[in-house]
Parts: C-alpha cells; structure tokens; sequence
C-alpha cells in the first residue's frame, strides 16, 4: 500500500498527532510519502525525532497512490485535493483544526481509523466539483481551475456593491446587487455558503446553490439549481476588477470577463468511516436540533 501524508503547517497541538500517524503507519507494510514542504516543516522541529532517510518526499502525485491522509483543517483538506485532482485517489482527513467537516477523524482515534481503513471497513463518499473557465485568460486559473466547496465572485478595492449578472443555461436569472455571489457544492453548503444565509445539502444530492453575499435586494434569497446546469456571470461595478476564489485560492479579473461555472468531469473520492457519516457530523458540529430544554 502506498500512502501520501499532506499538511500545510506545524503546530505544537499536531506534534503528538505527526507522530502517532507515522508510527502507526510504520508498523505496517506500508510505503508513505510526505509532501515535501510538509516534510521541511517537520524536519526542523527536533521534537519530532526521524531522518531524512526514513521517509521520502513528492511534490506530485499520480496513480500509483492509494490513499492521501490530510493533517490539519478543513482548509488543510481542500488544498490537499488540489494533488488529487482527478486521480480518483481516496482522501481521509486527520483532525488538528476546529470545526472537521472535511477533516472527521478525531486526534484519540487515528489507530482504530488506520485500522478500519486497512481493513477496508469503511464506505466512499464521491463529492462533487465545481470547474470555473474565463473569457480572458487567467494563469492563476488555468492548472487548478476546479473547486470543492464553493467558487465565490466578490468585490475587490471598494466598499460599494458590485452588480453580478446571471444566466444559467443561457437563460438570464437576475442581476444581483451585493457583496459577491457564492456558487456552491453540496459538501461546501455547510461552508461559505451556510454562513451567508444558504440551505445545508447532503452530500449526495444532484444540486448548486447560488448564495448571495450581503444582497441589497430583500428579495434575493438563496437558489438551489440541478448541477447540470452552466452558470454564466458578469460583473460590473464601480472598481476595474473584481475577486474570484476556489475553495482558498484567489484571482483578480477584469470587469468585462465573463466567468463560466459547471460541474467537474470528476469527483474526489471521500473516504466515510462507519461512525462518522454526514448526518451524525450535522449533529455533533452544527449541534443539529440541539434544544436545550431538552
């Protein structure tokens, strides 16, 4: 079995938890790869006691792999599905961060988690992507043009509102006065989008949302549309240029491009241990139909 460790940063909290990964996963026959600026991180931490040698590095990865482990947050875990890519590659994430909506395993419970995994007791989750295409080329978005959670369109350099036409399947929807909008994935519904007034979705539901942020339009209120549809926006507003974000990643375009969104060709493949389905998350994160005069 070939294993690629990803992580973007060293915390003293994530020091016991490197440790306890790598000697779980060194008892067993398993080769493991560590992405090399991760591995540089660690390296320098002397509390962290291994050679060079004991481990080797990538920078990519391909299909030889058959497991990505992400250590840290969430945010952790949708930079590491950017080495995934279309690989079909299952990813699991280790929790280090807060709130672990993508990153479920707990610090307590890597060993029974490795366990289950190698034993195959475990379910895949296939999530959705969203791609992104520009009329003017744009270098930022050219190689990771695709995003998990949400692709966001909002203003840039400027307090006042922009205006974002929308046309989904060349038909036009509505031209939103606000902050931006947020086109969302089932798994980015409990993201971004949750946190701008839009509907949670489960993971396997065939559905967008559109959320706009901050509308000035009482009337504008979150839209869930099939996946297939193409959606097709505009912006204009008082600045030259406006902000695009994937998940993390963030680009400036001009006001006249014209941004083209719709499902990915592929999905990233989650891998969903028995105790930690989506709806027991909604109820242990997001204290789901908590009441407390129960």
């Amino acid at each position: 079995m070939k294993v690629a460790l990803f992580g973007q940063f060293y915390h003293k909290n994530s020091e016991s938890i490197i440790e306890t990964l790598l000697d779980i996963l060194q008892t067993k026959d398993i080769t493991v790869l560590i992405e090399k600026h991760f591995f540089a991180l660690i390296n320098e931490e002397r509390e962290i006691h291994f050679s060079k040698g004991d481990f080797k590095t990538y920078s990519e990865l391909d299909n030889t792999y058959d497991l990505v482990v992400s250590i840290g947050g969430d945010g952790t875990f949708l930079r590491a599905i950017t080495f995934v890519r279309d690989l079909a590659i299952p990813i699991v994430g280790i929790n280090t961060g807060r709130l672990g909506f993508l990153a479920t395993i707990p610090k307590g419970k890597i060993q029974k988690a490795i366990d289950d995994i190698l034993k195959g007791d475990y379910s895949i989750s296939e999530r959705s992507l969203l791609t992104i295409s520009t009329s003017n080329k744009n270098k930022s978005l050219t190689d990771l043009n695709f995003a998990l959670n949400e692709i966001a369109v909002s203003r840039k350099n400027t307090t006042s509102m922009i205006s974002v036409e929308t046309h989904l399947n060349d038909e036009y929807l509505t031209s939103y006065w606000a902050d931006g909008l947020i086109i969302s994935t089932p798994t980015g519904s409990t993201g971004y989008s949750l946190s701008c007034g839009g509907p949670v979705i489960t993971p396997d539901a065939n559905n967008f949302i559109l959320t706009p942020i901050a509308p000035h339009n009482l009337s504008a209120r979150p839209l869930v549309i099939p996946d297939s549809t193409e959606i097709r926006l505009k912006v204009s507003g008082r600045e030259d240029n406006y902000l695009v974000s994937l998940d993390s990643r963030i680009a400036t375009l001009k006001n006249d491009t014209i941004v083209t969104i719709k499902k990915a060709p592929f999905t990233i493949k989650m891998i969903e241990l028995k105790d930690k389905s989506f709806l027991n998350t909604l109820r242990k994160k997001l204290l789901w139909g908590e009441d407390k005069r129960n």
